[in-house]
């Protein structure tokens, strides 16, 4: 199973997640929106530090069906000056036809198959834990996010999904392309 997490990295959040993950001795991807990661290289350096793989999100966080092509190109190869490897999210799982041609032979795209929907405000916490329990099963791909709008209902459900899943014998790996 792989655990993901958009939108980073965000001081104080970033770290809890890290230290959580510890914890429970998982590893995870970061999808780091390339400002955050120019702005915090100290909390990229200790992510990769720590066995995590990270991946690109663009420089500047861009919904891919609102954004030209060759400036929503440009953005995902400026992340890349700041957030090296292979791996591509876009922001909001909204990419065209035409940016993931555009992308596709530099990046790797990884999208998910499990939406925690810690990012919306008005979900309560306790759905949150639902969203990914009810809906994982060996290989998914869970996407959380480490930025401050998450926060809260990320540092409720994040413990819990892990303590369980562990439980029921499911190990947290990286997703890491050679």
């Amino acid at each position: 199973m792989f655990l993901t997490f958009d939108d980073g990295p965000t001081p104080g959040v970033t770290e809890w997640v890290l230290d959580t993950l510890k914890k429970f001795g998982a590893k995870a991807t970061f999808f780091l929106v390339g400002n955050n990661a120019k702005n915090n290289p100290e909390l990229v350096e200790r992510i990769v530090s720590e066995g995590h793989s990270i991946g690109n999100h663009t420089f500047n966080h861009l919904n891919g069906w609102r954004t030209p092509l060759s400036t929503y190109s440009k953005s995902a190869l400026k992340c890349g000056e700041v957030v090296p490897g292979n791996l591509f999210r876009p922001p909001y799982g909204r990419i065209t036809r035409a940016q993931t041609r555009r992308l596709g032979n530099r990046f790797k795209i990884i999208m998910w198959d499990v939406l925690s929907g810690d990012f919306d405000t008005e979900l309560p916490k306790q759905k949150v834990v639902k969203n990914v329990l009810n809906n994982t099963e060996s290989g998914s791909i869970v996407v959380f996010h480490d930025s401050a709008k998450a926060e809260p209902r990320l540092k409720y459900a994040l413990p819990r999904v892990l303590n369980y899943l562990k439980d029921e014998g499911y190990s947290f790996k990286p997703i890491e392309l050679k």
